[in-house]
């Protein structure tokens, strides 16, 4: 088998000339792994397979985590976490966006980054595709660290970043709510989607990359707070506040931000320890059904305030 690599739009790579169903050798499983250490977001299409060579595949590149939440699982396959939209839940994901219904967008997150200790990554599989939207996008923010000037990386050193958990979007800092309302059945508090309420907790302004050791940006839009005693740094909190409003405009940018287009057999894999992640939503009633397997987080990145 000889891989062929292919970079995406700005960020991250298409692999070709790979069937998942194909043995997976020693030699195989390290080309794999050090590709996704160096490109974050690896793209396999055509992927004809079950839900088990699905989670036999993602163990390749670790242990597997199961969702905490049971409802979420699969009953055949409970290391599958099933992301649909269409059905029972979109209630309780349906907000409104300048005028306009979306069940399930999500703004940039890292996967259980409000805990401290993000998942290492995630592999995801299409199911059943809606004829349009239901985008993934991916934000590499190891790119976006390498583009920030000097003065603003000496800085990032000096700073933490406290997140604070919150199921309100209304109430979340740096996030764009112009033109936002949230639904009739959005949750008001975490208890209401049966999920724990979690402490804040803090992360430096940019850190290294537990595997490759690359500097990734600390700084995502969802649940970010505050800096943490600011004037340590010598900032003052208006100045602390528009450098977090810089820093996450900064991520977002295109040329670290790549938005996946579903095609029936794609499979996605991203590093969470590296790459922001958010969804761009379906119109009610759509059907989109994704097959989730996550790949354990072994390293706290983050501390509990």
């Amino acid at each position: 088998m000889s891989l062929q690599v292919t970079p995406l739009n700005n960020v991250g790579v298409e692999m070709s000339g790979f069937d998942i169903c194909d043995p997976i050798t020693p030699e195989l499983s390290r080309e794999l792994n050090d590709l996704w250490n160096e490109h974050a977001i690896l793209l396999f299409r055509n992927q004809d397979i079950t839900p088990e060579r699905q989670i036999e595949f993602s163990r390749t590149f670790g242990s597997l985590a199961l969702h905490p939440l049971k409802a979420t699982r699969s009953e055949a396959n409970p290391e599958l976490f099933v992301l649909e939209n269409g059905g029972p839940n979109d209630r309780f994901q349906t907000a409104h966006y300048k005028g306009e219904t979306v069940v399930g967008r999500l703004d940039w997150h890292m996967d259980l980054h409000y805990t401290g200790r993000p998942n290492r990554g995630a592999l995801l599989r299409a199911i059943e595709l809606p004829s349009s939207d239901g985008l993934t996008g991916f934000g590499d923010l190891a790119k976006a660290y390498d583009a920030l000037d000097d003065e603003t990386k000496a800085l990032l050193e000096k700073i933490e970043l406290a997140y604070a958990f919150c199921m309100q979007r209304r109430h979340m800092r740096y996030v764009d709510l112009e033109g936002y309302e949230p639904g009739e059945f959005s949750p008001k508090k975490p208890s209401d989607m049966n999920f724990p309420d979690f402490p804040d907790v803090a992360y430096p302004g940019a850190y290294a990359h537990p595997i490759s050791g690359r500097k990734i940006l600390g700084v995502v839009e969802q649940f970010l707070d505050r800096v943490i005693k600011p004037h340590d740094a010598g900032l003052c909190n208006d100045e602390a506040i528009e450098l977090l409003e810089r820093l996450v405009a900064h991520t977002k940018k295109p040329e670290f931000t790549y938005f996946h287009e579903w095609k029936q057999g794609d499979m996605v894999l991203w590093d969470n320890w590296r790459a922001m992640h958010c969804t761009t939503g379906t119109a009610p009633g759509v059907r989109r059904l994704i097959n989730r397997t996550t790949i354990e987080g072994d390293v706290t990145l983050g501390r509990v305030i």
